[in-house]
């Protein structure tokens, strides 16, 4: 039995949500080999030779599968497919782009946002936005699952001495191209990787109190911006802070959430955090359900206090 995990990286290095989808995958039992598909990648293939609990890295380099294409990459798993007896993917935005089309060629289920391994058939995933836990068993002969990266420890990215094979790449599908990607460049930490996350709600009223309320706390702890669906969908942030079941989900060792309610959506992207500060004027918020350290008050008073005091 042996274990395929599909590396998410920039043709440079690895990320992180490769090194938790390593360690889903050393639950799953067997030897774990990983892909690496890009382009000029060879500096991302001996980063992932270096995770600890790697066996062999595959190295297949394409000029069609520099930006991670679905098309191309999944033909590029498939082509190796029948090796594995389980083939995981980070549920992040690329992983969840390419694995429901390997699944479909491969004509079998696919177990999405896995966050524990029971067995090498069994495993736990959130349902009904993380209200329930389902317990999902597969006979599939080859299971195809993506990882939710906060379910599991980041393994070593190293110590491990995995041995690199080239792999032949898949010939371009031509079904799609690249056209150019804006990335939003900011000094602060990226959400899903940050330890530490200020997040506001729709109680701060404006995009410019926003700013004025949550920036200062976010430079004073070195954090990282979020905001909930609804402070995004009304203006004050941007779309890549939402935190939440329909935007990111994170699991920082502190999550700070001010003038956020607590809805279902956002609280399954969020209660995974490791510490938990709540600030709302409502005692009866949901937030305070899952808060480690919940403050009733005014956000507009108790957050600038806090700046001044940390």
């Amino acid at each position: 039995m042996t274990t395929l995990v599909i590396a998410e990286h920039d043709n440079a290095s690895i990320k992180g949500a490769t090194l938790n989808t390593v360690t889903a995958a050393v639950a799953c039992g067997g030897d774990v080999h990983v892909l690496v598909a890009g382009h000029n990648a060879g500096a991302a293939a001996q980063a992932a030779s270096q995770i600890a609990g790697v066996v062999k890295v595959i190295h297949a380099d394409a000029p069609g599968l520099e930006h991670g294409l679905a098309e191309n990459v999944a033909a590029q798993v498939l082509a190796i497919a029948s090796n594995y007896s389980h083939i995981l993917f980070p549920a992040t935005a690329s992983g969840k782009n390419v694995a429901p089309r390997v699944a479909a060629k491969l004509d079998v289920a696919q177990i999405s946002d896995i966050t524990k391994v029971i067995a090498a058939d069994t495993f736990e995933r959130p349902i009904y936005a993380g209200n329930a836990i389902a317990t999902v068993q597969s006979q599939d002969a080859v299971k195809i699952i993506t990882v939710r990266t906060t379910g599991f420890d980041a393994a070593a990215a190293t110590g491990g001495c995995a041995a690199v094979e080239t792999a032949a790449a898949t010939a371009d599908a031509g079904k799609s191209s690249f056209v150019g990607s804006e990335i939003a460049k900011s000094d602060r930490p990226e959400l899903t990787a940050a330890k530490i996350i200020v997040s506001g709600g729709r109680a701060l009223g404006s995009k410019e109190k926003f700013d004025e309320v949550m920036t200062p706390l976010a430079d004073k702890l070195g954090a990282a911006l979020g905001a909930s669906r609804a402070a995004v969908d009304a203006g004050y942030a941007p779309n890549d802070w939402q935190v939440g079941q329909t935007g990111k989900i994170v699991a920082p060792q502190l999550y700070v959430a001010a003038g956020i309610s607590g809805a279902i959506q956002h609280l399954a992207g969020m209660k995974d955090s490791k510490v938990i500060v709540a600030i709302n004027k409502d005692p009866e918020a949901p937030i305070f359900s899952v808060a480690d350290y919940g403050l009733e008050a005014d956000l507009f008073t108790a957050v600038p206090e806090l700046v001044k005091a940390v």
